[in-house]
């Protein structure tokens, strides 16, 4: 095993688990979270208390300034390479959060996919306008059936980038990513929390938002917006509670409406979380945080 990863929907109780297994591991955290790596979002993003990260050693916290951008393969580079470096101090590298697009990069790896050609997108978004995005999505099947499955009519940024990359390449997207896939060697014991009770998630979800707003959340999200280099359309203030609180603090809508609204999109994530969690064979499932269990579930030699 290279490293175990803990995930699971937002509010689900993963931190809580990753923290004890590292203690009982003798391991190392590696944050899989997009909006914890921004430094300056901490309530908002439930980012482990100070007193937690002097007695744990986390990693890939705070290594971003708002006003910057992290990508996936950003994510990937960095968590291969602590990994590494954990593994040498022996010690057992633990990957926690829910970003399942990270998730999925160190899993299955990443295309070497060509950079934008402002050229190629043109003559695309040409033939798209004289002859609509379904016709290109007919085309589409010809060339790639795969991603034309995978990738619906109407998602025009998707269906460009497809073309895109054949036009470039000459080679099928879906099999740029199959060669990518093929090449990832790491081996991951994935582990994640799936709770049954919907509502008593959401009750949680509820709860965990109210303590933010009582640590002060709103007047984190405030010092964000005082800085004149930030505004909403960055990576980091789309996240949710922050975009939400944007918006209140710009006298978009009321306190109340803010709440709702929060609430409303923390629910969306976890849905798309579950989502994401049913559509991986990888992953083995588990309905509470037990550490015990997972100690368990751990392949011979971990400890």
């Amino acid at each position: 095993m290279d490293a175990l990863v803990i995930t699971g929907p937002t509010a689900s109780g993963k931190s809580d688990l990753s923290f004890k297994l590292a203690e009982l591991l003798n391991g190392e955290i590696i944050s899989a979270d997009s909006a914890q790596v921004y430094r300056g979002l901490d309530i908002g993003t439930a980012k482990p208390e100070r007193i937690i990260q002097d007695k744990l050693k986390h990693h890939l916290l705070d290594i971003r300034d708002p006003s910057e951008i992290y990508t996936v393969a950003d994510f990937r580079s960095d968590a291969l390479r602590i990994i590494s470096e954990i593994k040498s101090r022996g010690k057992v590298p633990i990957i926690s959060g829910g970003t399942m697009l990270y998730l999925k990069a160190l899993r299955e790896g990443l295309a070497d996919l060509p950079a934008a050609n402002p050229a190629v997108r043109e003559s695309i978004e040409l033939d798209a306008t004289k002859h609509g995005w379904t016709k290109l999505h007919s085309d589409l099947k010809i060339i790639d059936p795969k991603s034309a499955q995978r990738i619906k009519s109407n998602d025009s940024q998707r269906l460009q980038r497809a073309l895109e990359v054949y036009r470039l390449t000459g080679i099928p997207l879906s099999e740029h990513f199959f060669k990518a896939k093929a090449s990832c060697s790491l081996k991951l014991v994935e582990i994640a929390i799936f709770p049954a009770d919907r509502e008593k998630l959401h009750k949680k979800i509820e709860q965990r938002f109210k303590k933010m707003l009582e640590k002060g959340f709103v007047e984190e999200v405030l010092r964000l917006k005082k800085r004149k280099d930030l505004t909403e359309d960055l990576p980091a203030l789309k996240s949710v509670g922050y975009r939400q609180i944007w918006h209140y603090l710009n006298n978009r809508f009321d306190r109340e409406t803010m709440v709702e609204r929060v609430l409303a999109a923390t629910r969306q994530l976890a849905k798309r979380q579950f989502t994401w969690l049913r559509g991986s064979k990888s992953i083995r499932f588990v309905e509470n945080p037990d550490a015990k269990l997972i100690l368990e579930m751990l392949p011979n030699g971990t400890i």
